[in-house]
This record gives structure tokens, C-alpha cells and sequence, in this order.
């Protein structure tokens, strides 16, 4: 069984670095084509001085504000990074916060830049925008308090909160077909099921539930990722926005190749 279970660990890591490389394939193959958005462009940009960079204030550990109200994060030191490789400077950087609903729009109405704001890089947004290199992936990630629970087969007969109608539904029943799903509205619902005892753990986002430890430092996260999905920073399409795509494109490779995400990401306690 042990050795079962190592080919299977083995198989779905390897279903991920497969996916993560065909997405990010399929990201540089959408540059530059459809829609025109409404940005400024790279010159323009170098002109004044500044970006201007959509990022999420409320958002632990990817963008939130800290005791004294400043914005700190993973996605936060991105945005300063670039800042420094595209204008010259880390401070060179206006962040406007922005809820899920308007990530994508304020790029397109030229009310920023670019957004870094947890958006995932799917294939039905990237007909109204550009997407970069990956600079996390993400995934499905299940959370508990449960002592006993120390891997993914521990849970394969105990209840797991899910949100209604998230895809993370397939995922848990696709790793865990004999567990049963307890359908929860919120976070704060999932949180409360663990809490009385009616789930053992909850599956969400890896980028969401790495808040929540570090809020609630009782619960942790397993190990495995049950899915990839990869967030990326939204830009805008069309030919003249090719160099600033593409230098956002150059610098997050090198940040990749450097080691500077990761050390980042663990940093902010990303798994």
C-alpha cells in the first residue's frame, strides 16, 4: 500500500508540473491577439514615472493591510519589484485596491496598469485580456485541526465542507470519491462546521487557506494540492501594450529563475 501510495503522489505531481507548463504554453500563445483594452502603454508609463497596479487589501498573505494600515503581501512585493525593473524604483507604485468583481475591468476602462490582484489565468478571461508567466501556483488545499488527520487518505471516509457550487466540489470527489461533502456559503460557515464537529476539514484555495492558519494557528494545511491553477498579473491586449507585456513577462521569468517567488511565497507561508 505504501508504495501505491508514492506511485499515486508521484502521478499527480506530475499531473501538475504537466498542466502548469501546457498553461503557461497556452498564456505567451495569447499575446498580442484579440481584443483591443484601454491602458497605458509602456512609454507613457516610463513618461510619468509611476505604475499604476490593482492589487487586494483584505486578502492575507497575497495583499492585506497590516496594523498600521500598509499594505503588505506577496502580490504587494511583486508589484514593487516590477515597479523597480519598469520605472526604476520600488516606491514608483500607486496601489489601487479593488474587489473580485472589478479585477479584470479596471484594466480595461485604463483606471490601472495591470492588475496583481489572486487572478486565476483561465482560458474564458483570456479572450478579453493578456495574461503573464504564472508568478504562483495555486490549488485546491484542505485545511483541518484533526490531530489524526496528517495526510489526503486520512480523510477518504470523513465529512469536508465545500463551498456551493465551486469547482473544488469535483476535485474533492475526484481524490476522495467516499468522503462526504457538507455544502457550506462562506468561510466563516466552513469554519464554524469544523469548529461543531460537523466536517472534519475544509478544501479551498492553497492562496486562501494560507491566511486562514496564520489567522487561526490551531488549524494547518495537508500537504498535497489537488489541483493547479496558476495566478498571473492582467494586462491589457493589443499590439501597442506589447512592451509592457513583454517586460512584465521577462522580469517575473527571472524573479522564477533567481528564486525570488519562492523564497516570497514561503516567506508569506504559501505552500
Amino acid at each position: 500500500m505504501y508504495n501505491r501510495c508514492n506511485r499515486r503522489q508521484a502521478i499527480t505531481r506530475l499531473h501538475l508540473v504537466l498542466s502548469a507548463t501546457i498553461f503557461w504554453i497556452f498564456c505567451f500563445s495569447l499575446v498580442g491577439t484579440g481584443l483591443t483594452a484601454s491602458a497605458a502603454e509602456m512609454s507613457e508609463i516610463q513618461q510619468r514615472g509611476y505604475l499604476n497596479v490593482a492589487v487586494k487589501d483584505n486578502l492575507r498573505p497575497l495583499g492585506f493591510k497590516d496594523a498600521n494600515g500598509n499594505l503588505q503581501g506577496l502580490e504587494i512585493d511583486l508589484a514593487k519589484l516590477l515597479a523597480v525593473d519598469l520605472v526604476g524604483k520600488a516606491e514608483a507604485v500607486k496601489f489601487q485596491p479593488v474587489a473580485n468583481r472589478d479585477r479584470l475591468s479596471v484594466v480595461l476602462d485604463k483606471k490601472v496598469d495591470f492588475a496583481i490582484a489572486r487572478v486565476t489565468a483561465t482560458e474564458s478571461r483570456a479572450r478579453i485580456v493578456s495574461f503573464s508567466v504564472p508568478y504562483y501556483l495555486d490549488g485546491t488545499v484542505l485545511v483541518t485541526k484533526d490531530a489524526s488527520v496528517q495526510q489526503l487518505s486520512d480523510l477518504s471516509k470523513q465529512k469536508i465542507a465545500v463551498l456551493n457550487n465551486s469547482s473544488t466540489i469535483a476535485k474533492v470527489r475526484y481524490y476522495l470519491p467516499n468522503a462526504e461533502l457538507v455544502a457550506v456559503d462562506s468561510y466563516q460557515e466552513a469554519r464554524e462546521g469544523i469548529e461543531n464537529n460537523t466536517a472534519t476539514a475544509f478544501a479551498a484555495d492553497a492562496s486562501v487557506l494560507s491566511g486562514w492558519v496564520q489567522q487561526y494557528p490551531q488549524y494547518r494545511l495537508l500537504p498535497t494540492k489537488l489541483s493547479t491553477e496558476p495566478l498571473s498579473v492582467v494586462m491589457p491586449k493589443g499590439l501597442q501594450y506589447d512592451e509592457l507585456r513583454r517586460n512584465v513577462n521577462q522580469a517575473i521569468a527571472r524573479y522564477l529563475e533567481k528564486g525570488w517567488l519562492q523564497q516570497r511565497s514561503q516567506y508569506w507561508g504559501l505552500p
